[in-house]
């Protein structure tokens, strides 16, 4: 009855909020452990950029999203700043017509162009559902091939309805730190 409905309207905006983000259960999104400066697309539209889809904040954004240029086909490349375990990825698009339809994932290949990724079978291929991608859920990958990552390249090679271009509206990278201290941070470590 009448009693518990005001709890549920006070928490309306925070639990629509949290529940906007995806969740692996032991695993970790890993976007504080991206390489920022290194991360590099090709073909995006310099109106609608890289960082709307993979930065914090911005990939929350239901405005904001990644564009493809000439045609529907994308090309990211994302390095991290130490060895990851990958796990799953999210791959959202903002509506069905543009969304992704598929892509492949490869792992620890710093230059891969357009002509290779069609060519080569990647890591592993993904065939992705609409409903999955409209959503924003995790597609899980083949977890042993993705153990000693240190960068992953993925490909988008279409959409769902052949459109002339394609839109991601937020992309998550979940797995777990392969090391707990960040070599990187080494020298600076011993130097104090």
């Amino acid at each position: 009855d009448g009693g518990g409905g005001s709890d549920d309207e006070d928490d309306g905006p925070f639990a629509a909020k949290r529940s906007k983000m995806a969740e692996v259960k032991g695993q970790q999104d890993l976007v504080d452990l991206i390489d920022w400066s290194s991360v590099e697309v090709l073909n995006e539209s310099s109106a609608k950029p890289w960082a709307n889809a993979v930065k914090k904040g911005y990939r929350d954004d239901p405005g904001l999203y990644l564009e493809s240029d000439c045609d529907e086909q994308l090309l990211l490349y994302v390095p991290f700043t130490q060895q990851v375990k990958l796990h799953s990825l999210v791959l959202q698009g903002p509506e069905r017509a543009f969304a992704p339809s598929s892509a492949k994932v490869f792992v620890n290949r710093t230059s891969v162009g357009f002509d290779e990724a069609e060519a080569e079978a990647g890591t592993q291929a993904l065939e992705l559902e609409s409903d999955d991608v409209l959503e924003g859920k995790p597609v899980a990958l083949k977890y042993v091939k993705f153990q000693k990552v240190q960068s992953v390249t993925v490909f988008i090679g279409s959409n769902f309805e052949d459109e002339d271009v394609t839109r991601l509206s937020k992309i998550v990278l979940f797995g777990t730190p392969q090391f707990t201290t960040n070599m990187n941070e080494w020298d600076k470590a011993c130097k104090t």
